[in-house]
C-alpha cells in the first residue's frame, strides 16, 4: 500500500490534501490477510458500483459510501464506536489502535527505526518519546538477554 495524500474537511468539503510530512506519503507492507480481506472488498464494492448504477461516483478511493463517494471521517468515527459498543470494548480514540499496534511491535522487540519507518516519523526521538511507556519491559528483556549471553562465555 502506499500513503500518498490525507481526506481531510476543508471549509466544510471533504477533499484529499498533502500529508502532515514528507516522510508520510510511504509505502506500507500489508499482511496476508489483509491484502485478502481488501480483495474481498473490491468485489463488494463492485457490486455496490453495479447497483449504483449512473448513480456511482468513481473517486478512486478504496472504502467508499455505496454509491462511490469518500467516507467521511465522522461517519467511520461513529462506526468504530458502534462496534467497539457491540463486542464490549472501551471506548477508545481511533487513533488509540496506532498507538497500540506500535506498542505491541516495539514489544515484539522490533527495532524502533523499523517502528519509525512505518508510522512515518522524521526522527526516531518522536516515536521513542510517545512510546517511551514500552521502554521498561524492553530495558527488562535488553538485561536478560545479555545476562545470557555473559552466562554462555
Amino acid at each position: 500500500m502506499h500513503v500518498k495524500a490525507a481526506l481531510q474537511r476543508i471549509n466544510g468539503k471533504l477533499e484529499l490534501s498533502e500529508t502532515k510530512t514528507d516522510r508520510s506519503r510511504r509505502p506500507l507492507p500489508l499482511l496476508d490477510f489483509v491484502v485478502k480481506s481488501l480483495r474481498h472488498h473490491r468485489v463488494r464494492q463492485h457490486e455496490e458500483r453495479l447497483i449504483a448504477g449512473s448513480g456511482w461516483r468513481d473517486s478512486g478511493f478504496v472504502f467508499t459510501t455505496r454509491i462511490g463517494t469518500p467516507v467521511d471521517p465522522a461517519n467511520l468515527l461513529d462506526d468504530f464506536k458502534r462496534i467497539l459498543e457491540k463486542v464490549e470494548l472501551p471506548n477508545i480514540r481511533f487513533r488509540d489502535l496506532r498507538h497500540s499496534a506500535t506498542s505491541l511491535l516495539l514489544a515484539l522487540n522490533i527495532h524502533p527505526r523499523v517502528v519509525m519507518e512505518l508510522l512515518g516519523h522524521a526522527q526516531i526521538s518522536l516515536t521513542m518519546e510517545i512510546y517511551s511507556h514500552v521502554v521498561p519491559g524492553l530495558l527488562r528483556d535488553a538485561v536478560d538477554k545479555l545476562g545470557v549471553a555473559l552466562n554462555g562465555i
